[in-house]
């Protein structure tokens, strides 16, 4: 049982590893010229001054919904693991870990839905940006997550305290 645990919260601990990264590092989108842009702020580099030239990202209402469900999949993945500690040292012998399944399931489908809406829109998103480029890796990572979160939170519905 001791194992299980361990795995369990390893787990849990790479996911919520990987939404950090995914969420808070700067490649979502990576341009041609070795350049890449996050969900937060778009970094180009200015070959006549030498320098980085910063701004918000573009106002776009899909990259928000993008950004809300990010921070929300962190929100809820941080609130499932401090849930499941509260309930594995408080809950009876035999209790399901319900609660913490359940947040974890939703933070996959709020992984998902955010992956899914930049994967959709992100020509729209990325308007004013030049054509070409390709998805980054923390685009791949939140899509690794995403599994991860699910396949968890069915780990957690179906386990059993035990002694």
């Amino acid at each position: 049982m001791s194992l299980l645990l361990l795995v369990v919260s390893a787990l849990h601990i790479l996911i919520l590893i990987l939404l950090f990264v995914a969420t808070l590092d700067k490649s979502w989108w990576t341009l041609p010229g070795k350049e890449s842009l996050n969900l937060w702020y778009d970094c180009t580099w200015n070959n006549d001054t030498k320098t980085w030239a910063c701004s918000n990202v573009s106002e776009n209402g899909w990259l928000k919904a993008v950004q809300v469900l990010m921070v929300l999949s962190l929100i809820l993945c941080c609130l499932s693991f401090i849930l499941f500690m509260f309930q594995l040292y408080t809950m009876r012998r035999g209790g399901l870990f319900y609660a913490t399944g359940l947040c974890q399931l939703c933070t996959s489908v709020a992984v998902f839905t955010g992956a899914l809406i930049y994967a959709i829109h992100a020509e729209e998103i990325l308007e004013k940006h030049p054509r070409g480029g390709s998805f980054g890796y923390c685009f791949a990572l939140a899509w690794v997550a995403f599994p991860l979160a699910l396949v968890s939170g069915i780990i957690y519905i179906h386990l059993r305290k035990r002694d």
